[in-house]
């Protein structure tokens, strides 16, 4: 119970000292099964090679004027695990992100180095990250003339190239803590367009925002009944202008069924169901929005979330360990 004293304690401090909302990285429901995407230090957490997958359509009502779903889509792939020789795990991440008429395609691939620490493991990984992004400005409809988007047709796409850091310290089926910074560079593009009036100047150009992430999870068994958990986790994302806060709590029996909420700040209110089979983990989440734009507008959002490990090695004399939180 101390060291979840400890790990609330830390939380509310970075909650106080961060304070606004809403990110430039694509967002998920189920973070607490999507740690490699935000975490390089994660990486080979697990005792085998897992891959994941999640598709998410965001606001799967939403259209523009001419009818057009224009709504966040993302499809994501992720796989990583441990690599004895090098004390620690690889890991790689390729991701869409469609929003409205605007794509970016992304690969990151890293590395984490492992290191036994009290009664956890502590992982301190690197990626790099391979960002093609475009737009078709042609789609592009303004409601009133604009100077600057008057100079682009067509479509504009460009290469950038990031880093992110992070470190996820794991104690096996008690809590997890993890710290990231992703974008580090904060990569500049090209410039696309500029202009220039009596109102001030204006320049169209691409820019990877740095992004600092603070995730958390804590697995209280029930004494009375150690077949059911309860897995509370949090994940803070901020670019210093802006800041989201994700909560979720997930009831869990015999780590082969779950169900529970989730709450992003000023945004939606989700709800989690899954389940395990034979090695296979699957999981769905729907967003109810709270925010402005309503849910009767934007139709609520799907996330759909698939994993499967193959097992490198067993543990002789010990029971091998499933827990959806750690993937």
């Amino acid at each position: 119970m101390k060291s979840l004293r400890n790990a609330i304690l830390v939380t509310f401090c970075l909650i106080l000292f961060i304070a606004s909302k809403a990110q430039q990285e694509p967002q998920f429901t189920q973070n607490m099964f999507n740690i490699l995407t935000y975490n390089p230090g994660f990486a080979g957490m697990n005792n085998g090679i897992c891959i994941s997958g999640i598709v998410r359509q965001q606001w799967a009502g939403f259209k523009d004027a001419n009818g057009d779903k224009v709504g966040p889509e993302t499809f994501l792939l992720n796989a990583h695990s441990p690599i004895r020789v090098l004390h620690g795990g690889i890991g790689g991440v390729i991701m869409q992100d469609k929003i409205g008429f605007s794509k970016t395609i992304n690969l990151k691939i890293g590395y984490s180095y492992h290191a036994n620490i009290g009664s956890g493991k502590l992982g301190i990984g690197f990626m790099v990250g391979f960002y093609n992004m475009s737009t078709d400005f042609s789609k592009l409809k303004p409601a009133e003339p604009d100077p600057l988007l008057d100079q682009l047709n067509g479509e504009e796409s460009e290469m950038l190239i990031d880093f992110s850091l992070g470190l996820f310290y794991n104690v096996s089926n008690q809590y997890y803590v993890g710290f990231s910074v992703q974008q580090l560079a904060s990569t500049d593009g090209k410039e696309l367009a500029s202009h220039a009036d009596s109102a001030g100047s204006y320049i169209l150009n691409t820019t990877l925002d740095r992004t600092f992430n603070l995730n958390a999870g804590y697995s209280f068994v029930f004494p009375s009944n150690p077949a059911f958990s309860l897995d509370p986790s949090v994940l803070i994302k901020s670019d210093l202008a802006s800041t989201q806060m994700d909560v979720a709590a997930l009831v869990k029996y015999n780590q082969k069924f779950w169900g529970g909420l989730a709450y992003r700040l000023e945004d939606a209110i989700s709800v989690i169901v899954g389940l395990e089979f034979k090695n296979f983990r699957l999981s769905y989440a729907y967003d109810i929005t709270t925010s402005k734009m309503g849910l009767s507008r934007t139709g609520g959002s799907h996330e759909i979330f698939l994993n499967y490990c193959f097992k490198i090695e067993g543990e002789k004399g010990r029971r091998s360990y499933k827990n959806t939180r750690f993937l």
